[in-house]
């Protein structure tokens, strides 16, 4: 416990010992400049660690959908095909509609046969929900050819297998986004609508990679951009995505800060399977006829989402994150020291001897002589020094040769 104790208290200081071979020297050179390129190369060069990064970028997106389109002999603006219509980042536009007209609440005979087909009322378990409504337990005529469980709800029941040519005049539309950005921390904003931009440029240009100031989106050249075909996408509906990077070095001009634009199949997965392809919704408008009945239209439709992605970093150059990364490359620079050290004491020849001059043991010694007449009042303490090396003479230093 005593000798547990003792070891507890101990210090430990470094020790200048310059060991001459050519062999360490190299390795250590080696660490050493490997080291340092890995610090100015990668860590401030390509990391660029001498700037504060801000992450927390602040957005805002506003759109605007324009065109005209012929769907089941109907012109559709876009009130009509367009929604929400708040003009926010995500939007849909209707490509297709199928339409269950003049429903009303009542029974009615289930529209799926296939899933609801019977041959009498058991059937059908009556409580069950079941397509558009709750079955009544009874089974009854769909058409002259088979019959299915009748249901309590909305009648007559939507049929949604009917083939419906989708709006081809939607790959002609155009969409304008509007994307304003902030960094908080740099209080830096800009947008993708410069101030410079004049309306007859509006009015004539579309987006392109070349001109990445131009707002006006086709929706044919989004499709594109994401190698999507748009007769696919219009009968069955998808999600693409529109991200807005922002990448910006403000120890730069502001003219320097451009957004990167990127187009994605976000539902891609969706394309893989038989269960649920595409994107579709539904949605219903109500009315009252004279009598005070309520009923409603029905409404499947398939449409195209547009959800913009807005993110972004921004950097700048500060006096901590650069000492902090100036200290640690310095700090790290030592890691070829001990190394070299390691090869010393355990891969080469001669490592008994570097062990004897790198490691010394001071003791200290208290010695009370009462007899000495020489003696200052109390005690004395003196140094006993073991030496395991030969101390130089010019610096503190031990010299420790080695042929390379």
């Amino acid at each position: 416990m005593i000798g547990c104790v003792r070891d507890f208290f101990t210090y430990e200081t470094t020790k200048s010992v310059v060991v001459k071979s050519s062999t360490i020297g190299i390795f250590n050179r080696v660490v050493q400049l490997l080291i340092i390129a890995y610090f100015v190369g990668w860590v401030f060069l390509h990391e660029k660690a001498y700037q504060v990064r801000d992450t927390s970028i602040e957005s805002t997106v506003i759109t605007k959908v324009k065109g005209l389109g012929l769907h089941n002999n109907r012109i559709m603006d876009v009130a009509d095909y367009v929604t929400p219509p708040q003009g926010a980042s995500m939007f849909c536009i209707i490509t297709k509609l199928i339409n269950t007209e003049e429903q009303i609440q009542s029974s009615c005979a289930e529209s799926e046969v296939k899933k609801a087909r019977c041959a009498n009322n058991s059937d059908c378990r009556e409580g069950r929900h079941r397509g558009g409504g709750i079955m009544t337990g009874r089974c009854v005529d769909f058409d002259n050819s088979s019959k299915t469980c009748e249901i309590q709800g909305w009648c007559p029941a939507e049929i949604d297998s009917i083939k419906i040519d989708p709006m081809m005049e939607v790959q002609n539309f155009t969409i304008f986004i509007k994307n304003s950005i902030r960094f908080p921390l740099f209080n830096f904003t800009k947008g993708t609508l410069l101030p410079s931009i004049s309306k007859d440029k509006i009015k004539t240009c579309f987006f392109n990679m070349s001109d990445i100031y131009c707002p006006i989106f086709r929706v044919a050249d989004i499709l594109r951009f994401a190698n999507q075909d748009f007769d696919s996408i219009a009968n069955e509906g998808g999600v693409i995505g529109i991200k807005i990077n922002w990448v910006c070095d403000l120890d730069r001009s502001a003219e320097e800060c451009n957004p990167a634009f990127s187009f994605t199949r976000l539902d891609a997965v969706s394309q893989n399977n038989n269960v649920s392809t595409g994107y579709n919704f539904r949605f219903a408008k109500y009315y009252k006829s004279e009598n005070g009945t309520d009923y409603r239209t029905l409404i499947k439709a398939f449409a195209i989402r547009f959800d913009i992605i807005v993110s972004g970093t921004a950097r700048k150059f500060s006096v901590i994150p650069t000492l902090i990364n100036v200290v640690a490359a310095f700090t790290t620079v030592g890691v070829g020291t001990v190394l070299c050290d390691i090869i010393l004491l355990n891969f080469l020849k001669g490592g008994d001897k570097y062990k004897a001059v790198k490691f010394e043991e001071v003791s200290e010694i208290t010695d009370s002589l009462s007899n000495s007449n020489e003696l200052y009042q109390g005690s004395s303490t003196q140094l006993s020094v073991q030496q395991l090396g030969k101390l130089s003479e010019d610096s503190g230093a031990y010299s420790n040769g080695q042929q390379g």
